[in-house]
């Protein structure tokens, strides 16, 4: 095993010096899988702590199992349940255990809503009898276990139900559920997009009670999208879409009460007019019910506690930011009800404790560093366990520190990305680890030290692949513009030659708290650039102002501003690299896909001095077009800060074109309408620019499915080529100018 591991790194060691006699990366390579990375799919610690349960899928037989594995040992302890013994399923996509894992919940045919939601077939599996049932005989949304397993609720056509899994019955909590105008339970479009998550329901601690959120999003201005498909006429999709400054739906909280079959409303104890309810979370008190209220600006938070046995409630917690405050998943109830809460309260994000009725009591993490991820609390030996970059912004490590601050651990130990699972009494991790020349590795490791305990899985035969293909370092570093230090890599040809003078090829994202740089292994883009390096180009990244992971007041600076700093950045950036010997500054490109197309539209436009090329693909060409929760928690709203929106969105600086220009969107894209490059377009021709475009009919913010993705990369690669590679791996000469006589 460790030989192999040694031999394959070996290879790929060798791989960066000889691309002789190697194989040239294309892209059918990197679309048909020959770069795919094995992977832990649907990881779940079981309840004792000693094993954890994985879903397989066999691809020949297109089988599925959750098969249970000993932590110890890492053999396969059982096989729960093998969609082959179950008549009535194929194979099935997903699963959830009941709290005691005495039932699975099963998911199968499943089809895509939008970006997170989706409607699907479900079953019940005891593993006990081996009996399966139906859920309901047709699709629902987000179904959930009740805690003692006996129930189910989920949603479906707006309502939500109630099954109970011995008698079949079951029971329709609300009515009033009707498509674009009253939803119950779950999400509407621009929650779900931009607060991520979709059942906006919860079982309380003993099953005796349901919190759920009302969307009467009957006033809120509706978005239409013709969907063209194979018929002789195409279907209209329409649904609620509020964009920045317009109406949201309105929200309001319920607790449903199981046992006498009535519903009642939350009211809290301040009035809110125009606000969001974008957390909803029982404590382990049955009783308390923790919601999250802010306001529309989201720069106020307010955590409320409220008791469902009187409806009083109380605010245990008010933060409040200049700019806004990020909404996440951390906030964890100890036995005690005490709570964990993160906070970029410091500058930096931290971990803080805090009592049932929200007094301080301590700051359990500090330091001018982030904590990206929480864990969870142990409360054998009272330790916290988070993942954060404090061994560099571009890296991730795991760390284990004492509830009250001390005893801080560090338990990784290699340098690039790690993400943690934990078993859930907290004895062991598996450990995730990768950096830009490591595939990804699962690794177990002992909670306390952090002690390696054996290997799980590695991608030692995909590094092998890799290294049959000419390929180059990732090579990471910083670069000082405008007076930050920023994250960058670089990437040149393998057989890079520094008295040559090469075309460069930007790639960025850009958007708000956002990282490009960081040191993991590839990605698919990452083969393509790869790709684009051995046709003769550089490729570089660099994550600019209002980019994550390095502070509040570095991500914040944007505030208002969207598109302002970051092209900034990015021009004055490309600016140094173009005085590099190496770095021929008439040829030099920028790409990116969503806030990337807006900016690369922008970097184009307003440095069009520096860049001769862009590739925008679904771009925000006005901030006017996007969604309320996403555009105005960084700009307001239009009414308030109209020049913020208008100063800079590349459809206001169509007349500043001079270079080629290349614009992509998904005609069906229900999140970055299409409605924006239509808009882009037009400022485009009444200005008489020349430009290239092209719409992938249906095709949503992703723009994939059968050949779609293939044929992106062709007609981008195809355009770089003709527009950054007149001249590629010639030696630089001074260029002799002919007179025509």
């Amino acid at each position: 095993m460790h030989h192999f591991r040694i031999l394959a790194a070996m290879l790929f060691f060798v791989s960066l010096f000889s691309p002789a006699q190697q194989k040239q990366i294309t892209l059918e390579n990197i679309w048909n899988g020959t770069f795919r990375t094995e992977r832990m799919d649907v990881l779940h610690s079981m309840n004792n702590g000693k094993q954890y349960s994985v879903l397989n899928f066999e691809r020949n037989s297109r089988t599925s199992s959750v098969d249970v594995y000993d932590y110890e040992t890492l053999s396969k302890n059982k096989t729960l349940v093998n969609s082959k013994d179950l008549g009535d399923m194929q194979y099935f996509l997903d699963y959830d255990f009941s709290d005691d894992e005495s039932k699975l919940l099963l998911a199968s045919d499943i089809e895509s809503i939008y970006r997170r939601s989706t409607l699907g077939t479900y079953y019940v599996y005891d593993i006990n009898s081996g009996e399966l049932s139906k859920v309901a005989d047709y699709k629902i949304q987000e179904p959930t276990f009740s805690p003692d397993g006996s129930k189910i609720a989920y949603g479906y056509e707006n309502n939500l139900y109630v099954k109970d899994l011995a008698s079949g019955s079951l029971v329709q909590i609300t009515s009033d559920g009707k498509k674009n105008e009253i939803i119950n339970g779950i999400t509407d479009w621009v929650y779900e997009e931009e607060f991520s998550f979709v059942r906006a329901f919860d079982w309380n601690a003993d099953g005796s009670k349901i919190a759920f959120i009302r969307f009467d999003e009957t006033e809120v201005p509706e978005f239409s999208m013709d969907v063209y498909g194979q018929q002789l006429y195409p279907d209209q999709l329409v649904f609620k879409y509020p964009k920045a400054g317009e109406k949201n739906a309105e929200v309001s909280l319920f607790i449903y009460d199981l046992e006498s079959n009535s519903t009642s409303e939350v009211k809290v104890g301040k009035s809110y007019s125009d606000f969001y309810i974008p957390r909803l979370q029982w404590t382990n008190d049955a009783d308390i019910l923790s919601a999250q209220y802010m306001n529309r600006h989201q720069n106020e938070l307010d955590l409320w506690m409220i008791n469902a046995s009187n409806m009083s409630s109380d605010l245990a917690l008010a933060e409040t930011d200049e700019a806004y405050i990020d909404v996440t998943f951390n906030l964890t109830f100890l036995d005690d009800n005490s709570f964990i809460w993160t906070s970029e309260n410091d500058g930096y994000n931290h971990i803080y404790h805090y009592s049932q009725n929200g007094d301080l009591i301590n700051q359990v993490t500090k330091g001018e560093w982030e904590v990206t991820d929480y864990y969870g609390y142990d409360k054998k030996t009272n330790r916290i366990y988070y993942r954060s970059v404090e061994g560099g912004s571009i890296n991730r490590d795991i760390y284990g520190i004492r509830l009250d601050g001390r005893k801080k651990d560090r338990l990784t130990t290699r340098e690039g990305s790690n993400s943690a699972s934990f078993s859930a009494d907290f004895t062991y991790f598996i450990n995730s680890f990768s950096n830009a020349s490591t595939p990804t590795e699962y690794t177990l490791h002992r909670a306390k030290d952090g002690e390696l305990v054996k290997s799980i899985l590695d991608n030692d035969k995909l590094a092998t692949t890799v290294s049959e293909y000419v390929t180059s370092k990732k090579e990471f570093s910083t670069i000082n513009v405008n007076g930050n230090d920023l994250n960058m890599w670089m990437i040149k040809p393998a057989d890079f030659d520094p008295d040559r003078s090469y075309p460069l090829f930007l790639t960025q994202y850009s958007g708000p708290g956002s990282q490009s740089v960081s040191n993991r292994w590839n990605g698919t883009n990452d083969y393509w650039f790869q790709m684009l390096a051995q046709k003769g180009y550089i490729i570089a990244c660099i994550d600019g102002r209002g980019t994550g992971y390095k502070g509040a007041e570095f991500k914040k600076v944007t505030q208002k501003e969207l598109g302002k700093y970051e092209v900034e950045d990015q021009i004055e950036a490309v600016r140094i690299l173009g005085q590099r010997s190496y770095i021929d500054e008439s040829r030099i490109g920028i790409w990116g896909w969503s806030y990337g197309g807006f900016m690369s539209s922008n970097c184009l436009f307003k440095g069009n001095d520096v860049f001769k090329m862009a590739i925008a693909v679904a771009p925000v060409t006005s901030w006017r077009f996007y969604d309320t929760i996403y555009t105005e928690r960084y700009m307001t709203t239009p009414q308030e800060n109209p020049s913020g929106y208008d100063d800079n969105s590349p459809i206001n600086h169509v007349d500043k074109l001079k270079g080629d220009f290349l614009l992509i969107h998904g005609g069906g894209d229900d999140n970055v309408h299409v409605q924006n490059t239509m808009r882009m377009v037009e400022a485009l021709i009444q200005a008489d620019k020349q430009f290239e475009w092209m719409i992938y009919p249906d095709r949503n913010h992703g723009i994939y499915g059968g050949n779609t993705r293939l044929h992106l990369y062709k007609k981008m690669t195809d355009f770089i080529d003709e527009t950054l590679g007149d001249k590629i791996q010639k030696p630089s000469k001074p260029q002799k100018v002919k007179i025509k006589g």
